[in-house]
């Protein structure tokens, strides 16, 4: 391909409008308080404004783009500790988007109204990935609105919030001290990007406050910090998958790796399946860097081919998805396509469409693939659509802490359930024990991209039977 037609492709990545992917793909537009006893980090005259008007428990929205008019009355309504007409608004709000997460959050924390209550964050990047917060926001909401729906915890109603770290590791640090030095906050779930997880965790490390991620998967993170856990098992345990796969099933010996070596989940994606490919008596041929000024797709396939690849693996994360989808595009299907779980979002089916079929993606779950669980039933039954790994795995994460919770309320209490031996919870993708890593001992799904409607492109992400 020239690269007239090379820039092309990407500038139509970069220009299609994109939804969240579950089994499916929703597209949707969303259309310093103090709440109880829990004072919103950072929300009193302040130091740092751009950090009051990053975190929430309902008195600002987070969520970029429209506002209905129901939801920005709630929001009102619950700065001004007016609760039962936020209540109203907010239930009205959702009336009209039912997948709206942020809705759902603030309607379960203006119900507790100023009642004692048990307060958890959560880390997102909402500002800067949006529909992916949103993915991760709807497990955590679903987790809240089922234990408050049943009595609480032990009789307390569980508080959320939320904070908007844009996968800034800096700014991740600066929340996570904001967070810290607020006794109410006894939890977070997050920050959902292993940079942003490794630069925070040390933070969260020293001020004792729990933070489990729900999709950090460096193994950088074993063994990083008592205090930091994950529910999403780590790259070793995909690339393991995709590698055994890929000699075994495949029958094919050769790859070649893109991957992004600016990111600590890239790196570590690229370096595991490297190895793992070896030990299943396969090679790596070339490493591929998509981050590089001078990249060009068309390049690196053509030298790919040149050295025998039989397999393209793409070790992308969402800052390089637009270039691996080149990739993808000029490899017109002649080479078989692998991929890590950043890959698993509906720009790739949108974008890649028929050149991306039977590429197999490597992630922690899948909706179809869950078929011991009541999890897919409840969460449709409440978004009206299925959910992504992203919105399960962040589940468990909210679960976790739910449970830790009963056992002891008190942020020392919480990590010494969690790193108890005896500590397991139920969640969307089964039983929840942490090793002494902090890692949860967990498989993983491979998914296949197949022609389908269920996602409204044309294409969908099928469990590999």
């Amino acid at each position: 391909m020239s690269q007239k037609n090379e820039t092309a492709v990407l500038a139509l990545a970069l220009l299609l409008t994109v939804g969240i992917v579950g089994g499916g793909v929703w597209w949707f537009t969303n259309g310093g308080a103090k709440i109880g006893n829990t004072i919103i980090p950072g929300s009193e005259p302040a130091n740092n404004p751009s950090l009051q008007d990053r975190i929430s428990l309902g008195d600002k929205t987070l969520t970029p783009g429209a506002v209905s008019a129901a939801k920005k009355e709630g929001i009102q309504a619950i700065a001004a500790k007016s609760y039962d007409k936020a209540i109203a608004n907010f239930t009205d709000s959702l009336k009209l988007n039912r997948n709206d997460p942020e809705a759902l959050i603030f309607l379960n924390n203006a119900r507790i109204k100023s009642s004692k209550s048990y307060t958890i964050m959560a880390s997102v990047p909402i500002g800067t990935d949006p529909n992916t917060s949103l993915e991760i926001l709807r497990g955590i909401a679903q987790a809240q609105n089922e234990i408050n729906t049943s009595g609480g915890i032990k009789g307390v109603p569980l508080r959320v919030g939320i904070a908007n770290d844009d996968d800034n590791p800096e700014i991740a640090k600066q929340i996570a001290s904001s967070l810290v030095s607020n006794s109410e906050v006894l939890g977070v779930v997050g920050p959902i990007t292993s940079d942003s997880t490794l630069a925070a965790g040390t933070i969260y490390t020293s001020g004792q406050l729990v933070a489990i991620s729900p999709t950090s998967t460096s193994v950088k993170i074993s063994n990083f910090s008592h205090y930091v856990f994950r529910t999403v098992p780590s790259d070793f345990m995909a690339a393991r998958s995709l590698a055994n796969y890929m000699v075994r099933t495949l029958q094919k010996k050769n790859a070649v790796v893109f991957f992004n070596s600016q990111s600590n989940y890239s790196q570590s994606l690229k370096s595991e399946f490297v190895s793992s490919v070896s030990l299943e008596g396969g090679q790596v041929s070339s490493e591929f860097d998509l981050s590089r000024a001078d990249f060009s797709a068309a390049k690196s396939l053509e030298q790919a081919t040149k050295q025998g690849a039989e397999v393209l693996m793409l070790a992308a994360n969402t800052e390089t998805l637009d270039k691996a989808l080149q990739v993808v595009q000029i490899n017109q299907k002649r080479l078989t396509l692998l991929a890590g779980d950043d890959v698993y979002t509906a720009k790739t089916l949108e974008i890649g469409r028929e050149q991306a079929v039977g590429m197999v993606v490597a992630v922690p779950w899948h909706i179809d693939g869950a078929s011991k669980s009541d999890f897919p039933q409840k969460s449709r039954q409440l978004w009206g659509g299925d959910v992504s790994w992203r919105s399960a795995l962040s589940y468990d994460a909210t679960v976790a802490l739910i449970a830790a919770l009963e056992r002891n309320p008190t942020r020392s209490g919480i990590q010494q359930a969690l790193a108890s031996s005896d500590f397991s919870a139920t969640g969307a993708s089964g039983t929840i024990r942490f090793l002494a890593s902090g890692d949860r001992n967990a498989l993983v799904q491979l998914v296949k991209i197949v022609p389908g409607s269920r996602s409204r492109t044309g294409y969908d992400f099928e469990p590999v039977r």
